[in-house]
C-alpha cells in the first residue's frame, strides 16, 4: 500500500513511517520540518500541508492511505493563531485532498485530552462522550475542533475509511511530546493537595497502534491506551525528578520560573484532575497489545540522553 504520513518529521511520525516501510508499504511523507536522516526508501516533501505543494504530492503520488499527525499539542504554551491555522486549517486541507484524489483510508491522530479534566468527570472516558475540554481548557478549542472535523469525514466522505484515534500521552527515549516537556526539569510542579492519574504509552507502542489501525482498515472513533495510569507524583519519582507541591494560589505565578515549565492558564485543571480513557474497543478491533509497561516506559525516558 502507498501511505502518505503527514507530520513525518516528528518523533512519532518517523517511527510510524519506518514501521510502515518495514511492513512492506511504500511510504511518503510531508512535513514543514526537515528529516535529514530519513531512510532512502521514504520520500519526504518539505512543505506546508495547506499549500499547493502539498496538494501536488496528493495529485502526483495518488496515495492509497493517509496518516495525519501534523497537529500541535497544548499542555505547553503556543501561539493560538498558529494552533488554529495548523490544527483546524491543516486538517481541513488533508481531508479535502483525500476526497479529491481518491484516498481510500485516512487516520487522524487526536489526543485523549479531548475529553477534558474536571472534578466531576468519570474516571474512564469512552468514545461516545462529548468534549469537556472547552470548558476546562479553552486553549484546546482548535484541537477539539480538528478532532470533530475529522470525525465528520465518516459521513461526508463515506468512501474513505476514516479512523480518529484519541491517543494518551507519549513517553520514551526521544524525550519529546507534551508529557516529556512537563517532566523535563529537575522539579515537577503539582498543585498542593492533588495527585492526578496520568495515562501514557511508550512512543514505540503508539507507532505500532497507528500501524495496526491502518492495516486493520479501522473506521470510526477510538481511544488508544496502553498500560494503566499512574499518579503524577509516582511518574515524577520514577523519572528521577522531585515533585514540587505548590499552593494553587501561587501555582500560576511560579510556572515558567525557577526551572518550572511554562503552561497556559487552562492547563491548571490537567495537573489537578485525571483524564483517563477506556481503550478496550480499539484493542478488540485491531488485536493491539502494548509491549512496554508503565515502568519500562518511564525508564526509557529517564535513561535517554538529555
Amino acid at each position: 500500500m502507498k501511505v502518505l504520513v503527514i507530520g513525518v518529521a516528528g518523533k512519532i511520525g518517523q517511527r510510524v513511517a519506518i514501521g510502515l516501510a518495514e511492513h512492506g508499504h511504500q511510504v511518503l511523507g510531508i512535513d514543514r520540518r526537515p528529516w535529514p536522516d530519513a531512510p532512502a526508501s521514504i520520500a519526504v516533501s518539505e512543505c506546508d500541508i495547506r499549500k499547493r505543494a502539498a496538494e501536488d504530492v496528493f495529485r502526483t503520488e495518488q496515495p492509497e492511505a493517509v496518516v495525519h499527525m501534523a497537529t500541535v499539542t497544548h499542555l505547553t504554551a503556543a501561539s493560538s493563531e498558529d494552533r488554529y491555522r495548523i490544527n483546524l486549517g491543516g486538517t481541513k486541507s488533508v481531508f479535502d485532498f483525500c476526497h479529491r484524489y481518491g484516498v481510500q483510508r485516512a487516520i487522524f491522530l487526536g489526543r485523549h485530552t479531548y475529553y477534558g479534566a474536571a472534578p466531576d468527570s468519570v474516571l474512564y472516558h469512552t468514545e461516545d462522550e462529548p468534549p469537556l475540554a472547552l470548558e476546562t481548557f479553552p486553549e484546546l478549542a482548535d484541537l477539539v475542533a480538528a478532532d470533530l472535523f475529522a470525525g465528520t469525514a465518516l459521513w461526508r466522505y463515506p468512501e474513505i475509511d476514516t479512523a480518529v484515534l484519541r491517543v494518551v500521552y507519549t513517553l520514551g527515549p526521544s524525550r519529546s511530546g507534551t508529557l516529556a516537556s512537563f517532566l523535563r526539569g529537575p522539579r515537577v510542579p503539582m498543585v498542593f493537595g492533588y495527585d492526578p492519574l496520568f495515562q501514557f504509552m511508550h512512543e514505540d507502542d503508539v507507532a505500532a497502534a497507528i500501524i495496526a489501525a491502518l492495516e486493520s482498515k479501522l473506521r470510526g472513533v477510538y481511544n488508544v491506551a496502553g498500560p494503566p495510569p499512574l499518579p503524577l507524583s509516582l511518574v515524577a519519582r520514577e523519572a528521577g525528578h522531585r515533585a514540587l507541591h505548590v499552593p494553587e494560589a501561587l501555582f500560576r505565578l511560579m510556572l515558567g520560573r525557577f526551572g518550572l515549565p511554562r503552561l497556559p492558564p487552562g492547563a491548571l485543571a490537567h495537573v489537578k484532575y485525571p483524564v483517563v480513557i477506556d481503550g478496550s474497543a480499539f484493542k478488540r478491533k485491531t488485536g493491539f497489545s502494548h509491549r512496554h509497561d508503565e515502568y519500562r516506559t518511564i525508564e526509557a525516558f529517564a535513561r535517554a540522553p538529555r
